[in-house]
């Protein structure tokens, strides 16, 4: 009859799951949500990471600069008396800006070595996993938070380097300050992110600590100048990264350096440095796209 109601053609369509009901926003099941770069997930991990170091920030940031500062005063009284001159300072400023960056590089290493490494100790490795992040979003992210705290710890140094009497640090090149105080601290966030992928306890991150970080940063030329060494060590010196963030680092402040006789041999360190950290990034990331001792 025309006025009973009519059934549906048995072909019609099916409603799509959440018609109807304001959920037809919401992509189907594997089609990804982040198309290009996820900025709010790689924001959020930064910022864990930042409070993570940040909470205890008495032991990651102004312990160091205490611990620098011992360094500065035991060589200043042991090798600084009599008025010695080296490059044309004397010898408590000579040092300075060498201890600053290195205490800059050793907690950048520090802080990106514990990431992965405490994840997979604790159990808690899904964490970094399981977010919609790509795999250079997690390493920008991680390393991103190491400089962090590679600068803050910086700055803290360079406060305390200005208590002691006998140190004036002055900006002579700007440039060479921010650029090989951000090498070196990538340099080491990122060698630091691949200790924590390959180590699995803590002994193996002490082990790289202990054994490649101590050593570099101590022979690379922080306490003398290379010209005072033999030919031979002046040539494994220059093989040292670590040597020329060094000296480009007290470039900046002194106007001198150990790398050359001229600016232009400090602006070849600075793009060599600049290199090596694109091919660390780039090898870091196919490590991390592979998923090696951190997947299956």
């Amino acid at each position: 009859m025309a006025d009973q109601p009519q059934s549906p053609p048995t072909n019609a369509a099916a409603p799509l799951p959440g018609e109807g009901i304001g959920l037809s926003a919401f992509p189907a099941q594997g089609v990804p949500v982040f198309h290009r770069f996820n900025r709010l997930g790689l924001w959020t991990l930064y910022m864990k990471e930042v409070r993570r170091f940040f909470k205890v920030q008495t032991q990651t940031i102004w312990a160091p600069a205490i611990t620098t500062l011992l360094f500065l005063v035991i060589f200043t009284v042991a090798l600084g008396r009599e008025g010695r001159m080296v490059l044309g300072v004397n010898f408590a400023t000579f040092i300075a800006p060498g201890l600053i960056v290195m205490g800059m590089m050793q907690n950048a290493f520090a802080n990106s070595s514990f990431s992965f490494l405490a994840g997979k100790i604790q159990g808690t490795i899904i964490d970094y996993l399981m977010p919609p992040l790509s795999n250079a979003e997690l390493m920008i992210a991680l390393v991103g938070a190491a400089v962090t705290r590679a600068v803050l710890v910086g700055f803290a140094l360079y406060g305390a380097m200005l208590l002691w009497p006998g140190v004036h640090l002055t900006f002579a090149h700007p440039w060479a300050i921010v650029w090989f105080g951000l090498m070196g601290s990538i340099m080491l966030a990122l060698i630091g992110l691949a200790t924590s992928l390959w180590a699995e306890k803590f002994d193996h991150n002490a082990a790289v600590t202990n054994f490649v970080i101590a050593p570099l940063s101590l022979l690379s030329g922080t306490f003398y100048v290379i010209d005072n060494l033999a030919p031979v060590f002046q040539m494994v010196s220059r093989l040292n990264p670590f040597f020329y963030v060094i000296s480009g680092f007290r470039f900046g402040f002194l106007g001198q350096s150990d790398i050359g006789d001229t600016n232009m041999a400090v602006m070849h360190g600075a793009f060599g440095l600049g290199v090596l950290n694109l091919a660390l990034a780039l090898g870091l990331y196919a490590v991390l796209r592979s998923g090696w001792k951190l997947k299956g």
